[in-house]
């Protein structure tokens, strides 16, 4: 699921786009780039977003999935492509 877009269902957040940064049991850690960047995401439930079936690039998603450096700014682009 990481490296995967979703979108808020529940909460003040409603209807927000955001990139899957990781996960753990029921909960993901969710960024925009923008309010919660990849090196403080949002701690979500799962029940909560729903997962929508794009991911981000390929060189993003393996720095995602081996947990390197990540900036806001790769994030925002992400985002920004997915909506074009």
């Amino acid at each position: 699921m990481i490296g995967q877009f979703a979108t808020s269902k529940a909460g003040h957040d409603k209807g927000c786009l955001y990139v899957v940064v990781g996960q753990e049991d029921d909960f993901v850690y969710l960024s925009d780039g923008r309010l919660k960047g990849p090196d403080q995401p949002k701690k979500k439930r799962r029940k909560h977003i729903q997962p929508i079936n794009a991911r981000v690039e390929e060189s993003l998603l393996e720095r995602l999935r081996g947990g390197e450096k990540v900036y806001p700014e790769e994030i925002k682009y992400a985002l920004k492509q997915y909506l074009s």
